[in-house]
């Protein structure tokens, strides 16, 4: 027996969204449910506008159209200070793990931290190191080191232990294993089900690693064109009769997704 998702009553809800940037239409008409609780892999080509998807969830970008719900929040028409309480509630995995390089890794973790809240520092040295614990690290020894002193995996898991330093309800993972070597990308991945398991958290994964995804997932969508156009759970998306998503799983050049020059 799976696990089971409330799915009429989302943590965030993505309604009609449409992003226009100049004369170029990236997303169309994308609607969207993140059950509470659950791990959503977002797919699709490169470009497609995967991680415009997720800025708009974090309030990062407003929408041309349509509505960005979050925690009974709608994010697309809220005040700068109700958003700002939103985003005390989400973490961010950056693509690239965005340390400040004049930081070490413990001020980098310690940010938000300092940003939102007013604690001690002896309670923000005890969470820091908790958090790099969390996340596989020697926390002591790699706390004093600076972001360009790890490796892409260690960055990407400091990364994700200054996502998770404020106990967020939302974690947004850009490309959590990219440019990673298939044990790191694992080791992430057991990461991210970890977090899922023991924080409770509801996490978004914007990737193209298919063998990761189907590890993690309980629920995966395609963005084409603009739309999705294929959302389900992690079983039911393997087997998709969808002709696109069929194409995507299989990376056969040959089918309905045109590939120019």
């Amino acid at each position: 027996m799976g696990k089971e998702f409330d799915l009429k009553n989302p943590l965030i809800e993505i309604k009609h969204l449409q992003k226009v940037f100049g004369t170029k239409e990236v997303l169309k008409d994308v609607n969207l449910i993140f059950p509470k609780g659950s791990t959503t892999v977002v797919l699709g080509l490169s470009g497609s506008g995967k991680s415009t998807i997720i800025k708009h969830i974090v309030g990062l970008m407003k929408p041309t159209k349509g509505d960005i719900v979050v925690n009974g929040i709608n994010v697309s028409t809220c005040s700068e200070e109700e958003l700002r309480e939103v985003r005390k509630e989400i973490g961010f995995l950056f693509q690239d793990g965005a340390m400040f390089d004049s930081m070490n890794i413990f001020d980098n973790v310690a940010f938000p931290l300092r940003e939102h809240f007013k604690l001690s520092e002896k309670e923000i040295e005890q969470r820091v190191l908790k958090m790099l614990t969390m996340t596989g690290l020697d926390a002591k020894r790699v706390a004093k080191l600076f972001p360009n002193e790890l490796s892409g995996g260690m960055r990407k898991r400091a990364g994700l232990a200054r996502a998770i330093i404020m106990q967020p309800k939302i974690i947004l993972y850009d490309e959590p294993t990219s440019g990673l070597d298939p044990i790191t990308s694992n080791l992430i991945t057991q990461l991210i089900i970890k977090l899922q398991r023991e924080l409770g958290v509801t996490s978004v994964l914007i990737t193209h690693d298919m063998k990761e995804s189907f590890k993690s997932a309980d629920y995966l969508a395609f963005l084409f064109e603009g739309e999705i156009i294929e959302w389900a759970d992690n079983e039911s998306f393997k087997n998709s009769q969808n002709p696109f998503v069929q194409q995507f799983l299989s990376g056969d050049e040959e089918g309905p997704i045109k590939f120019s020059d």
